[in-house]
């Protein structure tokens, strides 16, 4: 039974990208689901100067989640064309612990907004970063949220739903 690490890269409450990233999760057979919210692991923002002042302990709990984990899915919410700063931050710091960054385990990225462009921007963004310590990450964006996810049924479009599938099957064949 893998053990799935999820999240969505927002600190909305009621994130688009959080439900998309546990739908992912919930799509994979006998996963054992650790849904992370970001407003969990709130700490000061990252300098050098705090740096020295110690690593926050929460940045040592989110290690310890990716370090539990045989896989991780990340949904990316756009701010401006790039993470949010609650993602950002915590990237910051977990990349301050020891390396890899992201333990080296298989990820998945996706991203959803409610335009017609998915966030795509910020997905290329994370996947060109994320992809120098992983180069087959696996990646979907979900245009237009509101028009192509329910929370009941997930992604209600076949031919999205097909392109994720395959992105999805990628992912679960590194697991």
């Amino acid at each position: 039974m893998p053990n799935i690490v999820a999240f969505g890269a927002s600190s909305s409450k009621n994130s688009i990208n959080r439900k998309l990233a546990h739908f992912a999760a919930s799509q994979i057979s006998d996963a054992d689901i650790h849904l992370l919210d970001l407003n969990d692991f709130e700490m000061p923002i990252y300098s050098t100067d705090r740096e020295k002042e110690g690593i926050p302990n929460k940045a040592h709990e989110f290690k310890a989640a990716l370090q539990q984990s045989d896989g991780i899915i990340i949904s990316f919410a756009e701010h401006n064309g790039a993470y949010t700063t609650a993602f950002k931050n915590i990237f910051d710091w977990i990349s301050r612990l020891e390396k890899p960054i992201w333990c080296g385990r298989p990820m998945f990225l996706l991203a959803t907004s409610t335009g017609a462009r998915g966030a795509k921007t910020v997905l290329e963004l994370a996947h060109l970063r994320l992809s120098r310590d992983n180069p087959s990450i696996p990646a979907f964006s979900l245009p237009s949220y509101n028009e192509n996810f329910t929370e009941d049924k997930g992604i209600t479009n076949e031919t999205l739903l097909q392109e994720f599938k395959i992105a999805l099957a990628e992912f679960v064949a590194q697991l």
